[in-house]
């Protein structure tokens, strides 16, 4: 299973990959290059990454989300390359038997793919300037919040 694309993401494969009759809920997230970054006009974005790295930690934080949620299925992946405005740079797709653990592992995977996922970014401007941005840092404040470990019958112990 890949993980890191050098092309638009895969969205249809994607569904086909974590298709499964027993869910009734699907959760589509699609991180897009939007046009200003902190007051800046942003013409696009360049990603890069360490590949074995990436796709390790992306493996990771999938099987952790479906061992932390209640939840049929879990994919992330993120682009590289050269992305223009409005191009989807990460999908994180989730399927569950219901809406709230869909949302809940959802938001939790896209975090920790924020968190962890070792991808830079290289912002071009409408004035011709560059810059390389900042990580996103992992403190307590910051990482995603520890959902409760499901027990053997799907519900949590808390």
């Amino acid at each position: 299973m890949t993980h890191l694309f050098d092309r638009p993401l895969p969205l249809e494969e994607l569904l086909a990959e974590t298709a499964n009759d027993g869910s009734g809920a699907l959760i589509i997230f699609a991180g897009t290059v939007r046009n200003y970054n902190e007051g800046r006009a942003v013409e696009r974005i360049d990603y890069s990454a360490y590949a074995p790295l990436a796709e390790r930690s992306m493996a990771e934080i999938e099987t952790e989300t479906l061992q932390r949620f209640d939840i049929t299925a879990c994919r992330v992946c993120h682009r590289v390359g050269t992305l223009e405005l409005g191009e989807a740079s990460i999908y994180a797709v989730v399927r569950a038997g219901h809406r709230a653990e869909a949302f809940e592992a959802a938001r939790w995977a896209v975090e920790a793919l924020k968190h962890r996922v070792a991808v830079w970014k290289h912002e071009h401007y409408a004035d011709g300037d560059s810059d390389w941005l900042d990580g996103t840092a992992l403190t307590p404040e910051t990482a995603p919040e520890a959902a409760p470990p499901r027990n053997k019958t799907g519900t949590t112990d808390s």
